[in-house]
């Protein structure tokens, strides 16, 4: 009986007739007759066999959640067109659909005549230069078609059929709305990028990219971007709105953090979106590289976008003026969300302005985080103004204090003026005998360093001087270092390379750079403290030691200056060799070096 009731559906299940006044009939899937092949394995011979004719049917409850992406939809509809001049075509909306198949016959044709199109081709595979997918139809006659579509995510079954002078006027008046709308974009982008290289603030730069992103995914969403920029690679059609989307919610969350200044205004739902903006990238690097049917969850955008909009509000509430445009912007933006969201679930029936509601909402977004951005502007000048008024009045109050301050104390000071007078006379005749005193001082000072360098002189040259003695001369490698450069370029300077003589201070401490080779040389390189692998103050005592009596074993050298007898016992065999070699003398080196010495 079911059987029977099918059969009769199919029988007589009115065709499409269009007529000559006719420019345009939309069909919905709710009027198509449909059938979901599970498998996705049918063919044209099978679907169009009079015994299959009875899986066609019409779900009058088909709702975007039914649909299935693992499954191919075949699809049938009759249409009879008339002998006119300006011909017809058969137009689907959806131009994310992956893999559409469409098949015409005509009584009088035998077979299929078969138009293969989808987003994964290029797009200089179409018939027509549109975003939408378009077939041209034929002539004067009853025509059967069928079109199977498969696609990785929900794709809109709807079909219109339209004259071509209709199509032309529709598409013109929708490309030239899509040219205003791109055309705000870039204006509104150039514009903010513009005051960023001028004044340097980074909100300015996160928004440009935020409405480069939101161009992006209405690009991806509306096909245009398809149409004219990623042409030759329909592969990126399936995560392009995927990618377009995060960026836009990426440089959403940096805005609206740094223009709501959220870490010092609301620091816990600051910290709240910092954990939401983690995941979501978390999400956004899984699904990209791992499982791009991720992409099509795009309500989970609903979450970073409520908790800005009320953190938007939380600054308001406290005092943040600036916040108000920003709440209304983002109020358009989260209602677009919500009103695609509620598009996308059936909850709201398909019209043009519900489902361009995104675009539209996004457009009342832009001009209100214009308005933000200068009004916060027009506040900060406004506060500006208030101090420099309050400046200014508390200048003019100094001013008068001033003023009558100063008249006392011109007063005062007429009176002390001779006082300071006489005060004066006294310090200069005072200041004469200081100044005596001071000579006498300095001649006493001079005498007494000359007295203190000719002792440590002779200390040096003293053959019985102890370690703790000795480092009372040489303590340090900073000084060693000097007393070296002194003694090994006290003929004056010549590069070991180039033989140069002009030098410049090198990068270690008392070293010298040729300016003509570049060379650098130490005070310790070419001498025999190159290379020693402990103290430089140390390697002096051993010097010391060696060029006079020697008057500690090896032993209680290396106790003394607590190192390893190998170590005291290899440095002193390198002086010897070096005195046995008279290159120089070792006493003249040590002699010259305590020569140099400044106190």
């Amino acid at each position: 009986m079911t059987w029977l009731l099918s059969l009769f559906i199919l029988l007589y299940s009115p065709p499409v007739v269009i007529t000559p006044d006719t420019r345009e009939v939309e069909l919905k899937v709710t009027d198509l007759d449909l059938w979901e092949d599970v498998k996705g394995d049918a063919s044209i011979a099978q679907v169009s066999d009079p015994d299959f004719q009875p899986r066609f049917n019409k779900d009058l409850n088909f709702i975007p959640q039914d649909y299935n992406t693992s499954s191919a939809y075949w699809v049938k509809l009759k249409v009879i067109i008339p002998d006119v001049p300006k011909g017809y075509l058969l137009e689907f909306f959806d131009q994310t659909i992956d893999s559409l198949d469409v098949y015409i016959q005509s009584p009088e044709a035998e077979g299929f005549d078969r138009y293969q199109m989808g987003d994964m081709f290029p797009f200089t595979e179409k018939p027509f230069a549109h975003k939408n997918f378009e077939i041209q139809l034929p002539r004067d006659g009853e025509y059967l078609i069928y079109f199977r579509v498969k696609s990785h995510e929900y794709a809109d079954i709807r079909v219109a059929i339209r004259s071509y002078s209709w199509f032309m006027e529709y598409a013109l008046a929708e490309y030239y709305l899509y040219g205003i709308f791109y055309g705000m974009i870039l204006i509104i982008s150039l514009y903010n990028l513009l005051i960023y290289s001028a004044i340097r603030e980074i909100k300015y730069l996160y928004y440009t990219f935020y409405m480069i992103s939101g161009g992006a995914f209405a690009m991806s969403v509306d096909g245009v971007g398809f149409q004219y920029i990623w042409r030759e690679s329909p592969m990126f059609n399936q995560v392009a709105h995927g990618i377009s989307l995060f960026l836009m919610i990426f440089w959403a969350i940096l805005f609206s953090k740094k223009f709501l200044n959220l870490k010092i205004r609301a620091p816990k739902i600051d910290k709240v979106l910092n954990v939401v903006f983690a995941a979501r990238i978390g999400v956004f690097i899984y699904a990209l590289f791992i499982n791009n049917d991720l992409f099509q969850y795009r309500n989970i955008e609903l979450v970073p976008l409520t908790i800005i909009f009320w953190g938007s509000i939380m600054v308001y509430r406290r005092g943040y003026q600036p916040a108000r445009f920003f709440i209304v912007a983002f109020g358009f933006l989260f209602l677009g969300f919500i009103l695609k969201a509620l598009l996308m679930l059936s909850v709201i029936p398909f019209y043009i302005l519900s489902y361009y509601s995104l675009h539209i909402c996004f457009v009342f977004e832009m001009l209100f985080l214009s308005f933000a951005l200068s009004d916060r502007v027009r506040i900060l000048k406004a506060n500006r103004d208030r101090a420099l008024r309050r400046i200014i009045s508390q200048h003019e109050e100094t001013a008068r204090l001033k003023d009558g301050i100063n008249a006392r104390l011109e007063q005062e000071v007429a009176l002390r003026t001779n006082e300071l007078r006489e005060k004066n006379e006294l310090l200069e005749q005072q200041k004469r005998d200081i100044s005596q005193i001071n000579s006498l001082l300095d001649l006493d000072n001079y005498r007494l360093r000359n007295n203190i360098k000719s002792i440590q002189r002779e200390r040096i040259q003293n053959k019985e001087l102890t370690y703790e003695e000795f480092k009372e001369v040489f303590g340090s490698r900073e000084e060693c270092l000097k007393a070296l450069s002194n003694f090994k370029w006290r003929d004056g300077y010549a590069c070991f390379k180039c033989g140069a003589s002009t030098h410049s201070k090198g990068s270690s401490p008392m070293s010298r750079r040729c300016t003509k080779c570049g060379y650098q040389e130490s005070p310790t390189t070419h001498t025999l403290f190159h290379g020693i692998r402990f103290p430089l103050e140390k390697a002096f005592y051993i010097l010391y030691e060696t060029t006079n009596k020697d008057q500690y074993s090896l032993n209680e050298l290396s106790e003394i200056l607590d190192l390893r007898k190998n170590t005291v016992w290899e440095f002193k065999k390198r002086i010897k060799s070096q005195s046995d070699n008279q290159s120089p003398d070792i006493h003249e080196i040590f002699n010259d070096i305590s020569s140099q010495v400044e106190v």
